[in-house]
């Protein structure tokens, strides 16, 4: 989880830049801060599908093939 100072950090800089008074060096910084989060993001989001387990109004367990193999592949890792 990316930390609140920088999740402000990202904001301000943003609004800053709708302003249009962003410098290079904090385009820059934005641009790296964007990129620590998306990263964050997607392993959460990774992590999070992987650990899924979707079963039918039956009770059966249907979770795709695709997310078995991740998951199966995570922990043999």
């Amino acid at each position: 989880m990316l930390s609140k100072e920088k999740i402000n950090r990202i904001n301000e800089l943003s609004a800053k830049a709708k302003a249009g008074n962003l410098t290079e060096v904090e385009a820059k910084e934005r641009t790296a801060l964007r990129q620590e989060y998306l990263a964050t993001f997607r392993a959460t989001m990774r992590d999070t599908i992987e650990n899924v387990k979707v079963v039918d109004e039956a009770g059966n367990d249907v979770t795709p093939e695709k997310v078995r193999k991740a998951k199966k592949n995570k922990f043999l890792n």
